[in-house]
């Protein structure tokens, strides 16, 4: 939207949420359009906005389509893969199903790969009689259960350990939040 970060209101994040996602998942204009309640032009004007700012992304798409046909996987960072047999499909329907799952993959399976790692590390950490337990895990969250004397501890302790498990393969900093609550909605 062209405007500094601590100015853009809820919709306007959930209008750039479902961009940012929905055209990495092969979203077009018209289930853009449908989204977000907007017309087909307007959607149209997204899209194009979108690609021209974030050339890397197209890039990306096209990469990946290329690899995955060429080779019928993708990989995860961590190397788990997905085959994808109708990536050579000659139905366009099938074919283009098999290309969006080849760009979504490594990013969907990386994420969660990295939130396995977190569960692991966390579980690991919190075994040494923290006090304290992990109760479950919702998307690139983690729910604990935090006794009140450790709070503080596992407030600053946490993030540190989340923000680890990506053992140096991004190229950006893993950051890791933390929200207390009675509950989990009034953790965020």
């Amino acid at each position: 939207f062209g405007i500094d970060p601590e100015n853009v209101s809820p919709e306007q994040r959930r209008y750039a949420k479902t961009i940012n996602f929905g055209l990495i998942y092969g979203m077009g204009q018209y289930g853009l359009a449908k989204s977000l309640g907007i017309d087909n032009i307007s959607a149209k004007t997204f899209i194009d906005r979108y690609f021209a700012r974030y050339p890397g992304v197209a890039e990306y798409m096209q990469r990946t389509k290329e690899q995955a046909a060429a080779q019928g996987y993708v990989e995860t960072l961590f190397g788990r893969r997905l085959y994808l047999p109708d990536i050579r499909n000659k139905n366009a329907n099938a074919r283009a199903g098999a290309e969006r799952a080849a760009i979504n993959a490594p990013m969907q399976g990386t994420a969660s790969d990295l939130i396995k790692r977190a569960m692991i590390d966390v579980r690991n950490w919190l075994s040494d009689g923290i006090g304290s337990k992990l109760v479950m895990q919702v998307h690139d969250e983690l729910v604990l259960e935090v006794i009140e004397a450790k709070l503080d501890f596992v407030k600053e302790k946490l993030p540190q350990i989340m923000a680890k498990v990506d053992s140096g393969l991004l190229d950006v900093p893993l950051v890791a939040e933390v929200g207390v609550g009675e509950n989990w909605e009034e953790a965020h």
